[in-house]
């Protein structure tokens, strides 16, 4: 090959490595006379309708850790809502206030099914998006959150919870969810108790719901967050993050997704 084809070559490369990136774009929608503050994130590259998947945060709220995941997701060619459910883009800065915030929209299902589901319909209005074939992954909170909306019939093809809360009070019967369930959980996560573990599976067995459930040995709450050490020690919290199990929970999704999304 001459040395101006080879020149040319690169050129091509580096033109293509320019215009396929990741973009990233605040968006606002709203829920009654809440405003939502969430996050879109696609490879501009890609031209095709492709699947959505919506984030659920944190108990921290609409942080730098759920953008990131948002980010992870649209590299995979997805298009990612990283969404908001406080209002305003609320974020805690402090576990009394991340309580008080996750507490509001947890207790109350109402409140939560309508803030999940101004995120859901803002995603498929997306004219980049496939809607017929939507997934959300949640950590934490967020986690529990999906759980709950899955137990509401949420009618979408996947969800994911990571080190996500699993009680209920109202749980699930056959035929109530209409999704595919994955969870990940820490075998020593404190705020899980292997009797919360045993109800959830019997709820999922008698519900006949396609679910799988990973718990992974030593590791703790937050397990996929790399800040959680951090935030473990600042506020003596049993929060550590692992990254055998973050990796592994990743690479699963993964598959999971193109599972789901195959048709």
């Amino acid at each position: 090959m001459t040395k101006q084809a080879l020149v040319l070559l690169f050129g091509c490369v580096a033109a293509l490595q320019v215009s396929a990136e990741v973009v990233t774009k605040d968006i606002s929608y709203r829920q009654g006379d809440t405003e939502l503050k969430g996050m879109l994130a696609y490879d501009d590259a890609i031209t095709d309708k492709r699947p959505g998947v919506l984030v659920v945060h944190e108990w921290w709220g609409h942080n730098p850790y759920a953008r990131k995941r948002a980010k992870m997701l649209a590299e995979l060619g997805y298009v990612a809502l990283a969404v908001d459910m406080y209002g305003n883009g609320k974020t805690a800065d402090h576990p009394d206030d991340a309580g008080k915030f996750s507490s509001a929209v947890g207790s109350n299902p109402t409140l939560a099914r309508a803030r999940f589901d101004a995120a859901l319909n803002t995603l498929k209005q997306q004219s980049s998006v496939d809607s017929n074939h939507i997934a959300a992954i949640g950590y934490c909170f967020g986690g529990g959150i999906l759980l709950n909306m899955a137990r509401m019939g949420t009618d979408i093809d996947g969800v994911v919870s990571y080190h996500g809360s699993l009680a209920t009070s109202n749980p699930a019967k056959a035929g109530d969810i209409k999704t595919q369930i994955r969870v990940f959980n820490g075998a020593d996560d404190p705020m899980v108790k292997p009797e919360d573990i045993t109800a959830f599976k019997q709820e999922m067995d008698a519900a006949g719901v396609n679910y799988r459930f990973i718990n992974y040995p030593g590791a703790k709450h937050s397990f996929t967050n790399p800040d959680a050490d951090t935030f473990g020690k600042k506020f003596n919290l049993p929060l550590a993050y692992n990254e055998e199990a973050d990796k592994d929970s990743w690479e699963q999704t993964q598959v999971f997704f193109k599972e789901i999304f195959k048709d």
